[in-house]
């Protein structure tokens, strides 16, 4: 019998996961049903099982919490409509990284892998440094953008991307921010469009409307206790970033 448990705050997909799993021909136990980081980690410190379903963002924080005050020796399904922690994933046990809305086809696909991993656990590690080696490479290669062309009534011109200290995204509109504080209208349409397109070291999305550079961040204070105040080169106001992303935000920054 093969222990999993679903770690997921949305009932919706919750049930969809359930129901995924009752159509396998594998003999499967789902041991615990958790929605928040607190309630996965103390089932998690107490109880063993052959692989996670994790969704990432949770009601009280963000999962990639849970794996650090854990140490777990099983494999992860992550499941999120975010594409942004795909690194993050493959870096904690990570073995898929589904985003929602996943088919049945694209659930069994993840759920092969596992078996197979299973099969052969001494190829289990090699599998996961392989992916990590990839990862790593593809990070090298990349070349990332470095300006961004900014529309005006006397025409086009350009704004380098060092020179940015954030993007925000107003009311279904794009603006870069730069260190003198200037707001920068831009042609690209979404804010996730644009983080595509820049280097993960060197950007991170605070919340779903704001992505700040490193560079440009001048202090950072506690503003409640679930989220932080960022002040940005250039800015008068402070940015604030939402609770399920403070946690990651803490690792990047020191990083």
């Amino acid at each position: 019998m093969i222990k999993v448990v679903i770690i997921e705050d949305e009932i919706p997909a919750r049930s969809k996961l359930k129901r995924f799993i009752s159509e396998l021909e594998s003999p499967v136990e789902i041991v615990a049903e958790t929605g928040t980081v607190e309630e996965a980690v103390t089932f998690l410190k107490s109880s063993a099982v052959d692989l996670i379903f994790s969704d990432i963002e949770l009601l009280d924080g963000n999962a990639f919490e849970i794996y650090d005050q854990v140490n777990i020796s099983c494999p992860v399904i992550f499941t999120t409509a975010y594409d942004q922690f795909w690194m993050n994933a493959f870096e904690s046990n990570g073995i898929e990284y589904l985003l929602k809305p996943f088919s049945q086809s694209r659930f069994q696909k993840a759920w092969d892998k596992f078996l197979l991993l299973r099969k052969a656990p001494s190829e289990s590690q090699q599998v996961l440094e392989k992916l990590q080696q990839m990862i790593n490479n593809g990070l090298a290669e990349k070349n990332y953008k470095k300006r961004f062309t900014v529309g005006s009534q006397q025409g086009l011109y350009f704004i380098n991307t060092e020179e940015i200290s954030f993007f925000g995204a107003e009311e279904g509109v794009v603006f870069a921010f730069d260190t003198a504080g200037k707001k920068h209208l831009l042609n690209e349409s979404t804010l996730k469009e644009i983080e595509t397109q820049l280097n993960s070291s060197d950007f991170f999305r605070i919340n779903r409307s704001e992505l700040v550079q490193k560079n440009h961040i001048e202090r950072i204070e506690r503003y409640n206790k679930n989220t932080l105040s960022v002040q940005i080169k250039g800015q008068k106001d402070h940015l604030v970033t939402s609770q399920s992303n403070t946690a990651a935000f803490r690792k990047w920054i020191e990083e």
